[in-house]
C-alpha cells in the first residue's frame, strides 16, 4: 500500500529555524523511503509554493519550524486547497504557536503553567514594574511566537528585564515575561492519541537553549528518571490535556518544567517538533520500540486514511 503513496515533504521556510527545517525534511525523506513510499522534497517559501500544485502528490508532510511552516499559515493553504497534510491544522497549530494564547488554554483547562505577563508596545513600564515584582524573583524572557528557545533569556534583576524586554520586542515582536521555575526540563512526544516515553533533558549549561538542542554534543537526553508511577501517569495525563486543549492532531510535544513538589507546569505544545538526529520526538518513539521509519510512516498514514485522520 504504501508504494502507492507519494509524499511531499515540506521544508526550509522563511523562519529563524530554517536551517532545521532542512535538516528535518531530510531524516523524514530517508525515512519515508525507507518505509516504501514515493518520496519528493520541497524547499519552499510563501512566495514559491509550486509543489502544492503537483496532482500526482498523495499526502503533503510539513516539516517547517516557527514562522509560515508552524503558524497555521501554511496550514492554512492546504486547507483551502483540499489537500491531505499531516499534522495540525490551521486554527490549531496559530494557537500553539502562541505561547500566551496557549497558556491561557492550559490554565482554563486546569493545568498548572508559569505566571507570565504579556510585553508589547503599548505596555506601560511603570506598571510593568509593580507587576514584576509580584510575579517572581526570576523571569525568562522569550518571543511569544519563536521555536527552539530563539532569543529566550533567563534574568534576575527588574531593571535588566524591561531592557531585555525591549531588545526582545525589537528582534522578535511581542514577547511575554515568564515566573521561572526552577526544576527538571522534560518533554512528552504525542503521536496518534498516545504519549510516548517521557524525556528528562540535562544540558551542560543548565539551559536548553538552541546551542544545546541542535549544537552541543554534550545535552544528555534521558529515560526512566522519574521513578514514582503515579507522577508518570499524571505528567501523561497533563501531556494529553495540553494537546486536546489545542485542538492538535496526529502528533506533537509538549515540553514541562518539573518542580521540586513536583509540579509540572506546561510551557507549550511543539505541533510540528523536530525530527533531526538531535530531536526529541524521534528519540522518544525509538524508545517505545519504534524506528525513523516507523514514525513518519505512521504519520503518513495516519493523515492519509479517513478512518484514522480527525
Amino acid at each position: 500500500m504504501n508504494g502507492k503513496l507519494k509524499i511531499a515533504v515540506l521544508t526550509g521556510g522563511i523562519g529563524s529555524e530554517r536551517d532545521i527545517s532542512i535538516q528535518s525534511g531530510h531524516c523524514i525523506s530517508q525515512a519515508l523511503i525507507a518505509g516504501g513510499f514515493d518520496v519528493v522534497t520541497a524547499d519552499i517559501q510563501p512566495d514559491n509554493l509550486d509543489i502544492l500544485e503537483d496532482n500526482s502528490i498523495d499526502v503533503f508532510f510539513p516539516a517547517l519550524h516557527g514562522k509560515f511552516g508552524e503558524d497555521g499559515r501554511l496550514q492554512q493553504i492546504l486547507q483551502d486547497k483540499s489537500l491531505i497534510y499531516s499534522g495540525s491544522g490551521p486554527a490549531e497549530s496559530k494557537l500553539a504557536f502562541d505561547k500566551m494564547a496557549s497558556k491561557k488554554l492550559f490554565a482554563e483547562a486546569g493545568l498548572a503553567t508559569p505566571a507570565a505577563i504579556e510585553f508589547n508596545a503599548d505596555s506601560d513600564i511603570r506598571q510593568l514594574e509593580k507587576q514584576l515584582k509580584l510575579l517572581a524573583d526570576v523571569y525568562v524572557v522569550k518571543p511569544i511566537r519563536e521555536g527552539s528557545s530563539v532569543g529566550v533569556r533567563i534574568v534576575t534583576d527588574v531593571q535588566e528585564v524591561i531592557s531585555t524586554a525591549e531588545q526582545t520586542l525589537k528582534e522578535f515582536g511581542d514577547c511575554m515575561i515568564e515566573q521561572f521555575i526552577p526544576g527538571k526540563e522534560i518533554t512528552v512526544g504525542i503521536l496518534e492519541e498516545q504519549t510516548l516515553p517521557i524525556i528528562e533533558i540535562r544540558s551542560k549549561t543548565g539551559f536548553y537553549d538552541y546551542q544545546a538542542k541542535y549544537i552541543d554534543e554534550q545535552t544528555e537526553y534521558l529515560f526512566d528518571t522519574i521513578n514514582q508511577p503515579a507522577l508518570i501517569t499524571q505528567i501523561e495525563q497533563d501531556a494529553m490535556d495540553c494537546f486536546r486543549a489545542l485542538g492538535c492532531r496526529q502528533f506533537a510535544r509538549v515540553d514541562f518544567i518539573l518542580s521540586d513538589e513536583p509540579i509540572a507546569y506546561a510551557l507549550e505544545v511543539n505541533t510540528i517538533p523536530g525530527f533531526t538526529t538531535h530531536s526529541l520526538l524521534p528519540k522518544a518513539a525509538a524508545k517505545s520500540g519504534l524506528t525513523m521509519s516507523d514514525l513518519c510512516s505512521k504519520i503518513v498514514e495516519g493523515a492519509h486514511f479517513p478512518l484514522v485522520r480527525h
